[in-house]
């Protein structure tokens, strides 16, 4: 028995099918279904039925799952402990998770200075709302930050209570749309959902199957998509073509100085819900001190982006005048 037959196992139980559990491990369907099947020869048991639908666990494959997961989590203890370099025992661990945002990226920052004299191993994971769920979830992640809507919440909320995950608020702040400086809908002294549809739009890649609800864009009431459509997966390339393009994309709005690109502007789009920024841990535990600490910086740096954001908006359409 290995813990990586354990993890191909737990996977399994989490996505409801070997396919899609490959899909996610990024190994063939194959491979897993050999290293369960030898496990389960191994063992002398049973863990699923294969179905049509994907896979139904037997009672004691649920039992020993419940056991692998327990067995898993102390391997990913034992590892933040001893997770120094040469030889050292980092005294500060944490692991963050979040959605492509600036002000996050600041707050890290801030996070790295102040324990800039200390031993530390510290992580960043920008990904996809799915992917944050899931690394809080699997204890990947201490934190993750993920923003809610009106349109996106009662689904969201419903998924996270299912894991046991809470949802805590740190900003509200309206939905945006981001446009380099000059561009034609800065000109409008309002601007509707309707006239984003004549501009390129950006969205960022998600996983194959994974709901609309969880996009990182803002979610329209016309669901109508636009004509011209730019997909990414990373936040400077989503930047740089607002920058010099006349491509758009919606979001928070907020930008961060000395960390967003020059010549971005954003904008308020009349008629959508705001934006609820916040941070996902597990439902009644811990909050660890140095993720308490990062929490306190993030809603610092929200602040202070939401201050420069609307400075430099002012700024750049007084130059236009």
């Amino acid at each position: 028995m290995t813990f990586q037959q354990l993890n191909y196992l737990v996977e399994i139980s989490k996505c409801g099918s070997i396919n899609k559990a490959a899909q996610k491990l990024f190994l063939s369907q194959s491979g897993i279904s050999i290293a369960i099947k030898e496990l389960e020869e191994e063992l002398g048991i049973t863990f699923f039925i294969r179905t049509n639908r994907g896979v139904t666990f037997t009672p004691e494959g649920r039992e020993f799952l419940s056991h692998a997961v327990s067995l898993l989590d102390s391997k990913k203890q034992l590892e933040k402990l001893y997770s120094g370099t040469h030889g050292e025992t980092a005294s500060t661990f944490v692991s963050i998770s979040s959605q492509r945002y600036p002000f996050v990226e600041d707050a890290f920052l801030k996070l790295i200075r102040n324990h800039e004299n200390s031993m530390y191993r510290m992580e960043l994971r920008e990904t996809g709302m799915d992917g944050v769920i899931d690394d809080v979830y699997d204890r990947r992640s201490d934190v993750g930050i993920i923003f809610l809507s009106d349109l996106t919440s009662k689904i969201i909320l419903r998924l996270l209570s299912s894991r046991d995950l809470e949802f805590t608020e740190l900003q509200t702040v309206p939905a945006k749309v981001y446009m380099r400086v000059g561009h034609p809908l800065s000109k409008l002294e309002q601007i509707t959902e309707s006239d984003l549809a004549r501009y390129p739009y950006i969205s960022f890649e998600q996983s194959e199957g994974v709901a609309i609800d969880f996009s990182e864009e803002c979610q329209f009431f016309n669901a109508q998509k636009p004509a011209r459509r730019i997909v990414i997966n990373t936040r400077s390339a989503a930047t740089d073509i607002v920058a010099n393009t006349d491509a758009i994309t919606t979001g928070t709005g907020l930008l961060v100085k000395g960390i967003s690109t020059d010549g971005v502007i954003s904008l308020p789009i009349a008629g959508l819900p705001e934006i609820h920024l916040g941070w996902l841990h597990i439902r009644g535990s811990r909050v660890d001190p140095v993720a308490q600490e990062f929490i306190s910086l993030l809603n610092a740096s929200v602040l202070d982006a939401v201050e420069y954001t609307e400075r430099i908006t002012k700024e750049a359409l007084d130059s236009n005048i």
